[in-house]
């Protein structure tokens, strides 16, 4: 089954690690992820930035080895990052990124597409 993962909540939260174990799940089990999606205040997933305390889950890079792992599609929202200070060199004012590695900027449209061919919509 084809699932796109939405994630509006904040990365230091409950829901944003039951995302992430959520799309473990998935993938374990053999469906695939079409996209992963952050908005809202999840867009702080991809804060290259972000730097936990030692006693709790980096969900930044935990998101990256999955990503590279099952060659995952990691989008944020570029109208919520941009409001929220996470940019790359193209959307920086002062060509300063802080985009985490293998997350990318993305409009709705191609959120749209992904939710158009895939099976479920799970939000977060």
């Amino acid at each position: 089954m084809d699932y796109v993962l939405a994630i509006k909540s904040p990365i230091n939260s409950q829901a944003a690690t039951l995302a992430f174990q959520m799309a473990e799940a998935l993938l374990a089990k053999g469906h695939q992820i079409r996209q992963v999606f952050f908005f809202q205040e999840g867009v702080n997933h991809g804060n290259a930035l972000v730097s936990p305390a030692s006693d709790e889950i980096n969900l930044v890079e935990h998101w990256q080895n999955l990503a590279k792992s099952h060659r995952l599609s990691l989008h944020l929202c570029i109208a919520a990052a941009q409001r929220r200070g996470v940019v790359d060199e193209k959307t920086s004012a002062n060509k300063t990124a802080n985009l985490a590695e293998g997350f990318v900027l993305a409009g709705l449209g191609e959120f749209s597409q992904a939710v158009l061919t895939a099976e479920r919509l799970l939000t977060f």
